[in-house]
């Protein structure tokens, strides 16, 4: 029996709430497997041109894998004793800093009391302590919480063992998947959702992938040069600075604001304060100039604000787990957006005409 226009309707969006549901309920097990997924993805460009070469899949797919985590496990390998070094070494000298930067605030600290009262000044002192208080506790619930939950180490372990396991199969099996999902397409409207999907391909292909190369670049143009100009913590700071610049413009922002903190707090003068601004600048212009126009494009069909939405929606809604899916999710939306959109405006919806046959 044919389903009606409604019919389709009410299973499309029951197929879209139950799905909906699942993942909100699965949420907590999904990060392997939807990084798994995300990196499978990035790599398929790579296995098709090896596959070029005369590999085949499966070859490509084991060579790709095996490259990719031994490069991160060296990276990490490489990084790890060096972030620890200067995390410990900047925990030393948290004291000094702190003594620095009280040092260099009291003349503007006497200035400001000229134009406050005695109580005024009491107060200010009592909301900064219990601020302090505040930020401090929650700082330490956040850890806490972060090191003694299951749920985190579960995350941890299984990143670190079903990722790539997830990856290899996702890779190797990518044009199965794809040839088994197109072949439960709906036959009336499948070359409409073809297109559809290219689009959201291309989105994906020239946002994801490019933005990611974008933030490795950055990461490791900031960790370096403020490691070589003398900044403590700066590589930690670097490469944090870089890996958030997928969101528009928080990276340097936060970068610069944090660093010239620093450097205040380690120099008596302003020379390291503006080299450190100097290399976020310097980082800014090549993104904005080079790295964003070569890899990312112009045209993604993606605009900032739509960006920043999604990341905090999808963090809100799902944490971490929500993070990695923010960005295909609002390809997906604003993709189905334009074209929803599109054939609003060519229907009489739109212009008010009256199908033929029709009284107006």
């Amino acid at each position: 029996m044919p389903l009606t226009r409604e019919g389709k309707l009410r299973f499309w969006l029951i197929g879209l709430a139950v799905f909906a549901v699942l993942l909100w309920l699965l949420s907590g097990i999904l990060l392997p497997f939807v990084a798994g997924m995300a990196v499978a993805y990035f790599l398929d460009p790579v296995a098709h041109r090896l596959q070029r070469l005369g590999l085949s899949r499966t070859g490509a797919t084991t060579v790709i894998t095996l490259s990719f985590f031994l490069l991160v496990a060296l990276l990490l390998v490489i990084l790890v004793p060096v972030v620890q070094d200067q995390v410990v070494g900047f925990a030393s000298h948290v004291p000094g800093y702190a003594h620095a930067l009280i040092k260099r605030g009291e003349p503007l600290w006497r200035n400001v009391k000229t134009y406050l009262q005695p109580k005024d000044i009491d107060r200010l002192r009592t909301a900064a302590g219990g601020y302090a208080g505040t930020v401090a506790g929650w700082v330490g619930q956040v850890v806490t919480h972060i090191l003694t939950s299951s749920l985190a180490v579960m995350n941890v372990v299984s990143l670190v063992f079903i990722t790539p396991v997830v990856t290899f199969y996702m890779l190797r099996d990518w044009h199965k998947i794809t040839e088994r999902v197109d072949s439960w397409l709906p036959r009336h409207h499948a070359e409409t959702i073809r297109q559809q999907l290219l689009a959201i391909d291309g989105i994906l292909s020239g946002f994801v992938r490019g933005q990611a190369l974008v933030c490795l670049t950055l990461a490791a143009f900031y960790g370096v040069g403020l490691t070589l100009v003398g900044l403590d913590l700066g590589l930690v700071l670097g490469i944090c600075a870089g890996m958030v610049s997928f969101i528009p413009y928080l990276g340097s922002i936060s970068g610069v604001l944090i660093g010239v903190g620093l450097a205040l707090a380690q120099s008596p003068d302003w020379v390291l304060p503006s080299m450190v601004a100097g290399v976020f600048l310097v980082g800014n212009l090549l993104e904005g100039n080079l790295l964003s126009p070569k890899l990312v494009g112009a045209k993604i069909g993606l605009h900032p604000v739509w960006v920043i939405f999604a990341l905090l929606s999808g963090s809100a809604l799902f944490g971490f787990l929500g993070l990695l899916l923010a960005l295909p999710v609002a390809a997906v939306v604003g993709v189905l957006a334009r074209f929803s959109l599109g054939r609003y405006l060519q229907s009489s919806l739109y212009s008010g005409d009256t199908p033929e046959g029709t009284a107006p």
